[in-house]
């Protein structure tokens, strides 16, 4: 059975993969899209907006509303595709570890 300090090295390096996983978690991207494509958003797995693309076709005065819900759209689909990349990658740190609904780590 290992002892404290044995155990204290296990938390120490197991919260330094932690981080660095967060850390890694900005360079992955995500590309999340609304109507058929003409709206794309790209983010980082911990949700920073790094772009916006809109089609060309939508940019009219009487398209405004229609616009503005397909960003909303997109944006939730590339939150949601950036949650998916991050619970993949901290998986892969946490060696499976089966944490309860809605914990996220790091903290």
């Amino acid at each position: 059975m290992p002892d404290f300090d044995d155990i204290m090295k296990m938390a120490q390096e197991a919260q330094a993969k932690l981080m660095q996983a967060n850390d890694n978690l900005d360079k992955v991207e995500v590309q999340g899209a609304s109507g058929g494509g003409l709206v794309k958003i790209r983010a980082s797995a911990k949700g920073r907006i790094i772009a916006v693309e809109i089609d060309e076709s939508l940019l009219q005065p009487s398209e405004k509303q229609m616009v503005e819900d397909l960003v909303a759209a997109a944006l939730n689909d590339a939150r949601a595709k950036a949650d998916e990349a991050a619970a993949a990658s901290m998986q892969d740190v946490t060696g499976g570890l089966q944490l309860p609904p809605g914990f996220k780590m790091p903290f």
